[in-house]
């Protein structure tokens, strides 16, 4: 009988562990709805990924028309479209999932004898659903919320649980001391790191994070291309994208370069010392004057700001430098500063702290930064 791919459109919670278990007893994949999205940004998920049944709310499971089978040890179909674009869907096998878990138990030192996981960011994207695998995977201990609380996190600390993966703008929010370990991934986090914060790189495609610290995960290797591309390999990364919204007559699209290795977007270098250092997504990449200014370098520097809760920072086109440096953001109503930002200031710590031509050459106020579903800044919507 051919392998489904099941739709859990379910609220982050022991059911929806439940209903992922009993999918794959069964021999079948999981995707998860993100239930945050709009009808039609679910309905389009749903078109891509084109799943055969759906397990809902009452935890009945149902056929969906017009599913297409997934292949023998897929065991997750995670949909993801960056910042744009259309919806596709990562496929990560039960070996993936493996591997992934056991390198990361094997980096933090889990114990399931003395260890709980705490997962209280979305499910439906890979920071938050790799916390359920790699607890299911290992054996440990795991408790679920069906969203980020700052109050009940920190209460599941103070309860037994050691270990979490948060983003940043989570960890502001909360005393990381009660946790034994916080995987921290997302946008770069403003401020000295707390030791037990382990900062994280990866993606959808590479099942959560690969590289701890700037140090892969073992079974993991990192190479920078000419150009600056980071490239990785490694038993933990996807097997192929899914994107059925054409005619479903291919049922996958394969993810690496024929040498094996898999092609991040991203851009950064390899220290001196072997560690990873990552520059941004090199669609983000802002040229002006022929110097290039990287965002999420801006973004720290700004960050750091006492008035300023949020920042993000994005090239628009100029006549004369070709793009200039945009920073949008966000004060910070709490401040004890009488005075608003100024472009003048920003300018100033910028050119301070990284040179001359990345300091931004405008700013915009607002309320909040248009983010997508996961978090993530959508530049795309500030250019």
């Amino acid at each position: 009988m051919p392998r489904q791919l099941v739709l859990l459109d379910l609220e982050a919670g022991r059911s929806f562990v439940d209903a992922l278990q009993a999918a794959w007893e069964a021999g079948d994949a999981v995707t998860p709805l993100d239930r945050r999205l709009p009808p039609v940004r679910r309905d389009e998920v749903i078109s891509a990924l084109r799943p055969g049944a759906v397990v809902d709310a009452s935890g009945e499971r149902h056929t969906l028309a017009g599913g297409i089978p997934v292949e023998d040890g897929d065991a997750l179909v995670v949909a993801t479209s960056g910042t744009t674009g259309s919806s596709r869907g990562v496929i990560l096998t039960h070996e993936a999932l493996r591997c992934s878990a056991l390198a990361t138990s094997e980096r933090l030192g889990v114990d399931p004898g003395r260890d709980r996981w705490l997962a209280c960011i979305p499910l439906a994207h890979i920071g938050g659903l790799a916390v359920v695998t790699r607890s299911l995977l290992t054996g440990t201990p795991l408790v679920v919320h069906p969203r980020f609380d700052p109050q009940r996190t920190e209460a599941a600390a103070k309860e037994g649980a050691t270990l979490v993966s948060l983003v940043a703008r989570a960890l502001h929010r909360v005393d990381p001391s009660l946790f034994r370990a916080i995987l921290l991934g997302g946008s770069a986090y403003a401020g000295a790191v707390p030791d037990n914060v382990v900062t994280t790189y990866g993606m959808t495609e590479t099942g959560s994070g690969v590289v701890y610290d700037g140090v892969p995960l073992d079974g993991v290797e990192v190479r920078v291309a000419d150009g600056g591309e980071i490239l990785l390999r490694g038993p933990m990364l996807l097997r192929a994208y899914r994107d059925m919204s054409g005619d479903g007559t291919e049922r996958s699209r394969v993810a690496f370069r024929p040498d094996g290795w898999f092609a991040t977007g991203d851009a950064g270098r390899l220290l001196a010392d072997g560690r990873l250092e990552v520059d941004g997504r090199i669609a983000d990449v802002i040229v002006t004057g022929g110097e290039k200014v990287w965002p999420t370098a801006v973004e720290g520097v700004l960050s750091a700001h006492p008035g300023i809760a949020e920042v993000a920072v994005v090239g628009r086109p100029d006549p004369d430098w070709g793009e200039r440096v945009v920073a949008w953001i966000v004060p910070r109503r709490e401040s004890s500063r009488s005075a608003p930002v100024t472009l003048d200031e920003l300018r100033d710590l910028v050119a301070e702290r990284i040179a001359p031509w990345a300091r931004p050459s405008e700013l915009v106020v607002v309320d909040a930064l248009p983010r997508t579903a996961s978090g993530k800044i959508r530049r795309t919507a500030l250019r």
